[in-house]
């Protein structure tokens, strides 16, 4: 009888999980907390949609770095599935991009995992704080993969690279995840819709509706657009170069 291990090994903030067969992933687990989900008025470059609301999220474990290729390709392996296009930028610790909504959830099942809530990614995302970014009320190039020609509230501009980089290609937050801001854009489990502008415990987001969120930016996109805050919505069907994967698990 073959039987299948699982390994466990905890760092010193996170938790490396590996099982046959399946690609290992790294976690960090996320405290439970209370934030400020969304924007103030005051946000230079917000949107309509970011009404500042309480939040209470329970502890839960994510991804430390966005899902690669390797990762990814180990799962089309073992299901017969089509590998998605790299588009010539290499594969490996690439982050996997060309992946729909439908992709990322059957990879997440697969794993025993899900996709973030929308709360968990911001809340995740902000690491603590409540600023823009998580580096402050600025973006640099040199601290994220998006499109240096548009900076943040006419900061200077820097590099755009035009394409994706190795996950963990620069700094992390304060909670020790790779590449919140840009870099390619991350799927949440959430529908889109309206937020409440009463206080929140896990909100799951809208009951109804046809199209999923995505945070984070990606790689060719405008700063603003890698806010903290800052929520877009595609649909479900959508792929293309700039759209990957984080997963969560319970605690």
């Amino acid at each position: 009888m073959t039987k299948t291990f699982l390994i466990l090994t905890f760092l010193s903030y996170g938790l490396l999980v590996t099982a046959q067969s399946k690609p290992i992933i790294e976690w960090i687990i996320i405290p439970a907390d209370t934030f400020s989900m969304g924007s103030p008025s005051s946000e230079a470059e917000r949107s309509n949609n970011e009404t500042q609301h309480q939040v209470t999220v329970s502890a839960f474990m994510m991804s430390k770095y966005e899902i690669t290729f390797e990762q990814y390709d180990m799962f089309c392996n073992a299901t017969g599935r089509e590998k998605p296009y790299d588009e010539g930028w290499g594969r490996g610790k690439h982050p996997v991009i060309n992946v729909s909504w439908k992709d990322a959830t059957d990879f997440a099942d697969w794993m025993g995992c899900r996709l973030p809530t929308e709360a968990e990614w911001e809340f995740a995302a902000r690491g603590g704080t409540s600023t823009p970014f998580n580096t402050g009320n600025n973006l640099t190039s040199l601290q994220a993969n998006y499109d240096g020609n548009n900076p943040y509230n006419n900061n200077s501009k820097g590099e755009y690279r035009k394409q994706t980089l190795p996950v963990g290609s620069f700094e992390a937050n304060n909670y020790g995840l790779f590449d919140m801001h840009g870099n390619v854009w991350e799927w949440c489990n959430d529908l889109y819709g309206a937020y409440s502008t009463t206080p929140q415990t896990n909100p799951k987001g809208a009951v109804s509706g046809k199209t999923r969120v995505r945070r984070g930016g990606g790689w060719n996109d405008y700063a603003r657009r890698c806010r903290s805050a800052y929520r877009d919505n595609v649909n479900p069907a959508y792929h293309d170069y700039s759209i990957g994967i984080r997963l969560v698990r319970p605690i």
